[in-house]
């Protein structure tokens, strides 16, 4: 399960920055929103999936609220999630 959840935390990392650095910038910029319908429902399921197995995980690892807390901050916190993998896998 471990590995699924490093996995999972490399693509909805790398949807995250995607989505927020290549496809809002053209959205706003060049005013075409097709680069963010494309990445925005990926990084939806991602992220979702992300939370789930946060969620599985803790009991398995025994995680503090604190360090919790943190694993569940990184999914929003661009990078976070490779910080996340590197630090507690």
């Amino acid at each position: 399960m471990e590995n699924i959840f490093k996995i999972i935390a490399f693509l909805e990392g790398w949807s995250y920055i995607l989505l927020l650095f290549i496809a809002v910038p053209i959205k706003y910029l060049l005013e075409n929103e097709s680069y963010v319908q494309i990445l925005g429902m990926p990084h939806g399921v991602l992220f979702l999936i992300y939370i789930l197995l946060a969620f599985i995980l803790r009991s398995k690892f025994n995680w503090k609220n604190k360090i919790f807390s943190y694993i569940l901050l990184a999914s929003i916190i661009p990078f976070g999630t490779f910080y996340i993998t590197k630090k507690y896998f």
